[in-house]
């Protein structure tokens, strides 16, 4: 089949505050072939600017954009979305956020592929199973330990087992704020529940107030620190996952959200010293390229778990690049209340059994469908016109 197609819509919440929440809106991919079919993607990105990586005119022969990449190229094979993430990528030279625009395009591809052979993605991208993973409700912190203990109480009255924390105000004051916050989490999840923390990369290359936090939310029995430090500080986190491994304090280091291409996963990997490596899908280049982060998390002995705070259309995606790989877990879960988020795949989704699991659809593709009736209500209209020409102009999907 040929792509005859690559429709982009701009979708936000009416107003988007100014808050760590990446569910305020979103820039969707929709990829179309001459027989009839149609795979949607979606990306982790401002969306304007990763708009403008799809239409920008050519500025030479390795900057041209990504919908002339991809337009009128045979789709039959995994090799053919390969080859075709890397032409994109190769055509994008020093285009900023590319990894991240091109993602949604390398998911509608590898969702209107499976749709096209009758296979579910993760058996495209060479897993034998789709193994169950347990969701940890990934939200906020509350401004203060009381907002957060309400935050607690109500995951645990949805029936999640687990939960991750994050950002807030976290790190901005003292340790013992910090412990008052994570013990408000405690206190609400239970003693069973997992916890794991997002500092949001506050302490910048500061290993020392990393590791106070670290030893101290131990104690709180959190699974994991994420992101304490910034991504390209590879040594400070070096630094620190050796300190928390010598003094032997029970919590693994967690980093590589912010990794948006395989070279920087790779280095973080290699020479970080993390326990877990979080992959957004939506960042680092689509499928493609992180289904290759799983890959070599699995022979380093690295949990890989994905990092999603998107639809569900970006769940499903993560989930099946390591939907094989039964040691790795655990997989994040956005639980927040955003209507654009939740009504953007309505009425399918990823959903827990009965067990509060899930596990990556045996449907082809990825087992999800875009609902328009959320993209009309949402979308931002978009002109983009140079010289009088008109380079894009958003269209009703």
């Amino acid at each position: 089949m040929k792509i005859e197609a690559i429709d982009l819509f701009y979708v936000a919440l009416p107003e988007i505050k100014r808050a760590a929440d990446g569910t305020q809106d979103s820039l969707v991919v929709r990829v179309r072939t001459d027989n009839g079919l149609e795979g949607w993607g979606e990306c982790d990105a401002s969306p304007l600017v990763s708009m403008a990586a799809y239409v920008m005119p050519m500025s030479h022969s390795n900057v041209i954009n990504i919908r002339e990449a991809l337009l009128g190229e045979t789709l039959d094979s995994p090799e053919d979305v390969i080859r075709l993430r890397n032409k994109a990528g190769e055509y994008g030279l020093d285009v900023q956020q590319l990894d991240h625009a091109v993602a949604g395009a390398d998911i509608a591809l590898w969702d209107v592929l499976g749709k096209h052979l009758g296979e579910p993605v993760w058996k495209l991208i060479g897993h034998d199973a789709s193994h169950k993973k347990l969701p940890y409700a990934s939200v906020l912190f509350g401004d203060d330990p009381a907002e957060t203990r309400a935050v607690a109480d109500s995951i645990v009255e949805r029936d999640f087992r687990a939960a991750k924390f994050g950002w807030g105000p976290m790190g901005r004051s003292s340790l013992a704020d910090d412990i008052a916050l994570v013990q408000a989490a405690r206190d609400g999840l239970g003693p069973d529940a997992k916890l794991m923390v997002d500092a949001g990369v506050i302490w910048g290359d500061n290993v020392d107030e990393a590791y106070e936090r670290a030893v101290a939310f131990a104690d709180l029995g959190v699974t994991w620190l994420e992101e304490p430090l910034r991504t390209e500080e590879v040594g400070a986190y070096k630094a620190l996952s050796d300190k928390v491994r010598a003094n032997n304090v029970n919590i693994g280091i967690a980093g590589g959200e912010g990794a948006d291409y395989f070279r920087a996963a790779d280095d973080m990997m290699t020479n970080a010293g993390l326990d877990f490596v979080q992959i957004d899908v939506g960042r680092i280049g689509g499928i493609t390229e992180a289904k290759r982060v799983a890959d070599k998390a699995h022979e380093l002995g690295i949990q890989y778990v994905n990092h999603t705070f998107k639809s569900h259309l970006s769940v499903a995606a993560s989930i099946h690049v390591f939907a094989g790989y039964e040691e790795f877990d655990l997989t994040e879960y956005p639980a927040g209340d955003s209507a654009l988020i939740l009504g953007l795949t309505a009425p399918t989704g990823i959903f827990r059994d009965s067990d509060g699991l899930i596990r990556a659809s045996d449907e082809p593709g990825l087992g999800v469908e875009v609902n328009l009736d959320a993209i009309n209500e949402f979308q931002r209209m978009v002109k983009i016109e140079v010289d009088g020409e008109v380079l894009f102009e958003s269209d009703k999907p």
